[in-house]
């Protein structure tokens, strides 16, 4: 007796009450992962919500940069000389952008941008990995400023005097510095973006929970498809953390030559 024969004799069983609760579990198990080859939706999920994820990451980093730099040049400016009033207005810009982004919920920011700001958008799947870009975009940027901020200061002075501006004293000099100290919050950021993905269906944007919940609606149980998206994302997670601590030992490794 194939899978298919023993899953139609056992959901009789179960629909009678007669089934054990192997059975009830096996039935259950197979209308989630293997009926009509619904183990296909997980899989599509797990693409989507790396693509989400990447898209999101690539924006907030970006984004992350350009604020700290912008925040970190304002205040290393050097005391009892005139303040450059571009950088006090980027500055103050910036401040702005990472208060509100950091004192609102993640979800009304999504809920914002797909309902209000890109009402008339059909990807919602894009709208919400751009919201949750902007979203780490602050979160970034006072990681990154934090660890630019924690540099001695000689290190920049250094670079000025070997005739580098600012932008290439930043990232020949600096920024590779202080990359080492930041990865491991790095790291934990782009975990919690991987998370944070889960969030955008409630705009109707794709990723695991949205198949999952496709699922649901068609086996009306909701306990299997939901422990399994639960599972995957774990599993995203654990090998993420794994990969992010092979790059801490190789820095630390690199340093110690």
């Amino acid at each position: 007796m194939d899978l298919a024969q023993t899953y139609e004799l056992w959901r009789a069983l179960m629909v009678e009450g007669d089934a054990n609760w192997w059975q009830t579990f096996f039935v259950r198990f197979y209308q989630t992962f293997i009926e009509a080859n619904r183990w296909q939706s997980y899989l599509e999920g797990v693409g989507v919500t790396l693509i989400v994820t990447a898209v999101a990451l690539a924006i907030g980093v970006v984004l992350g940069i350009l604020v700290a730099m912008v925040r970190t040049a304002h205040d290393q400016q050097r005391p009892g000389r005139p303040k450059n009033p571009v950088l006090g207005i980027l500055n103050i810009i910036c401040k702005v952008y990472v208060t509100i982004i950091r004192g609102t919920p993640m979800m009304v920011q999504i809920l914002i941008m797909g309902l209000v700001v890109f009402a008339s958008s059909r990807n919602f799947t894009m709208v919400g990995a751009l919201t949750l870009g902007i979203n780490s975009g602050a979160y970034v940027a006072e990681i990154i400023r934090g660890g630019l901020m924690s540099l001695d200061s000689g290190q920049m002075e250094a670079g000025r005097s070997l005739g580098l501006n600012y932008i290439d004293t930043m990232r020949f000099i600096v920024i590779p510095q202080a990359f080492k100290a930041i990865l491991p919050s790095l790291g934990n950021e782009f975990i919690v973006l991987l998370k944070d993905t889960s969030l955008i269906s409630i705009i109707g944007g794709q990723e695991m929970v949205y198949f999952a919940r496709n699922i649901v609606n068609r086996t009306f149980d909701a306990m299997f498809p939901l422990i399994g998206a639960a599972v995957i994302y774990l599993i995203l997670v654990m090998i993420f953390t794994w990969l992010q601590g092979k790059l801490e030992r190789r820095l630390r490794q690199g340093d110690r030559r």
